[in-house]
């Protein structure tokens, strides 16, 4: 899940979807592109002062010449919303089995039109509900060209994607009355600990200035932008919970504003994903997992 422990004053009814981290599992790298078929990018990594910037301005690394952004092609707005909308229960499903919920796609299919799916957890059912909410307002501000890569636009969407399962849903950790979280179980890896919030949450805010003015003024390229910014938001833990959910639909908006298609990470690849994120919240190196989503783009 997005978060493992609870913060502190947090209350007793706090509700855990995701897949136990315990199931992360310490993997080896995956193989480089050449090795699945495509031809090898140029190798120009970044020299060792660059990748200390990166790591210090978004708390992650890549190497972005090792990445084959031109997988994905550009389009236009207007077709990359009409494909998200055409594919809205899908990847709804994908967002929620990926936090552990146990609704089918058919059944999230039959809640999407208004029929209650008999035998779920009022929790489940309210989370895919969630879901719905932040997906349409996604594709809503991009419609009218309102969807910015900012906080207000993540808060916003936050405050519907978790707003069942989050404390203070629609803010950062420490922007309200409770503190502490940011910790994420990696399994044999041990615990990542993101930043302590700082007060009224200065320290997130702060972290998330920097990652927004690395990515818009040091990453020329949109899909590079987008993606970065879903692994450096998961890793960095801005919310209690909610931050991979809040993300990937940063990660699509700021896609489909720029006239590429979203990218949902599919729930049938979850094993892949989850032995990725390990080595994402150990290390920061994001390489892997940004290569994994491009991989998962709609066909």
């Amino acid at each position: 899940m997005d978060e493992t422990s609870k913060p502190q004053n947090s209350s007793d009814k706090y509700r855990a979807w995701a897949v136990s981290a315990d199931r992360f599992v310490k993997q080896p790298r995956p193989k480089p592109a050449s090795a699945t078929g495509r031809p090898p990018a140029p190798r120009t990594s970044l020299s060792s002062s660059a990748t200390q910037v990166q790591l210090e301005e978004t708390g992650i690394t890549w190497d972005r010449s090792a990445v084959d952004w031109s997988l994905l092609e550009r389009s236009t707005v207007d077709r990359a919303r009409s494909r998200f909308r055409a594919s809205l229960p899908e990847y709804i499903w994908d967002a929620a089995a990926l936090e552990g919920n146990p609704y089918t796609l058919p059944e999230v299919q039959t809640l999407l039109e208004g029929i209650t799916v008999t035998g779920h957890r009022i929790a489940d059912q309210d989370q895919i509900l969630a879901l719905n909410d932040g997906f349409n307002l996604t594709d809503e501000l991009v419609g009218a060209s309102k969807f910015y890569l900012d906080k207000a636009t993540s808060d916003e969407i936050h405050a519907k994607v978790a707003v069942y399962g989050a404390i203070e849903s629609g803010h950062f950790r420490g922007e309200g009355s409770a503190g502490g979280g940011g910790h994420v179980s990696i399994g044999a890896l041990g615990t990542f600990h993101a930043s302590e919030p700082g007060e009224n949450g200065t320290t997130l805010k702060r972290e998330f200035s920097r990652l927004r003015a690395y990515l818009l003024e040091d990453v020329e390229d949109p899909r590079e932008q987008a993606i970065a910014y879903f692994c450096a938001a998961t890793r960095r833990q801005f919310s209690f919970d909610g931050n991979k959910r809040t993300a990937k639909l940063m990660m699509a908006g700021h896609l489909m504003q720029n006239s590429y298609d979203a990218i949902s990470i599919s729930a049938r690849r979850q094993l892949e994903f989850n032995q990725l994120l390990a080595p994402l919240f150990d290390t920061g190196e994001a390489t892997a997992m940004m290569q994994f989503i491009i991989d998962s783009r709609p066909a």
